[in-house]
């Protein structure tokens, strides 16, 4: 009869080393902070790790129809007004560094959240419809005439702040916001410069809170903006 032999050679066998184990509790939650300002940090930069996952999933969801428009603008503004808040916070910024060197770091492959977060608006905000114009512009008076005048103030409050030597990109940005917002709510259609409004937006939007623009580029924007306004003005004729 064949003898059979252990499993596991015996002379081999791992032996438990019990001062080891009698200094580690496996229930023991493991502390990845020591102080309160690291963990407010940490936590900061985990919803910042969420919102950027989570703009991410959005775009593709829209770009699949599979949300409609108005839910996906509502959460994909309310994603960028946090991120923006969080990365504005100066302790924050120092251990994010910047939206490239998040990503490599914690090897985010995200394309469609990285170019949302670059622009700083929904896809909505920024793309003009080729389809019929919205009823608030197709009827006369009431609230069609509230929209439009809404947005003609806004226009006139941006040009007005840049003639009074505000550059800065916290004063300019929440402005210029404001009047492609107003915009969308009278025409969805695309008009003369409206483009304009958009790049403006965008390079706004990269710079920093208190950067301000050169007065060359003042000048430029206003001349965009007015021109904007012009085109703008057609569409109600």
């Amino acid at each position: 009869m064949i003898s059979r032999q252990p499993y596991a050679p015996t002379p081999h066998s791992y032996v438990p080393n019990t001062t080891l184990s009698a200094t580690i509790n496996l229930d023991e939650e493991v502390k990845l902070a020591n102080t309160r300002a690291e963990r407010d940090l940490q936590d900061s930069l985990a919803e910042i790790f969420s919102i950027i996952v989570t703009l991410d999933e959005l775009e593709k969801a829209f770009l699949k129809d599979a949300i409609p428009e108005a839910d996906y603008t509502e959460i994909c503004e309310r994603s960028l007004k946090q991120y923006k808040s969080l990365v504005a916070d100066e302790t924050v910024a120092k251990a994010f560094v910047g939206l490239e060197e998040f990503k490599a770091k914690w090897d985010l492959e995200v394309p469609r959240a990285t170019e949302r977060i670059r622009v700083g608006m929904p896809s909505t905000a920024v793309n003009a419809s080729s389809g019929p114009a919205p009823a608030t512009v197709a009827a006369s008076g009431g609230t069609s005439g509230t929209l439009i005048l809404e947005a003609t103030q806004d226009f006139i409050t941006f040009l007005d702040a840049l003639r009074l030597g505000l550059l800065a990109k916290d004063q300019l940005h929440p402005l210029l916001t404001d009047v492609i917002q107003s915009v969308n709510k009278v025409t969805d259609r695309d008009f003369d410069n409206r483009g304009k409004i958009v790049q403006w937006l965008i390079t706004l939007n990269q710079m920093k809170a208190t950067e301000e623009l050169s007065e060359e580029q003042a000048r430029e924007l206003e001349l965009d903006i007015n021109s904007a306004y012009q085109g703008f003005k057609s569409t109600l004729t």
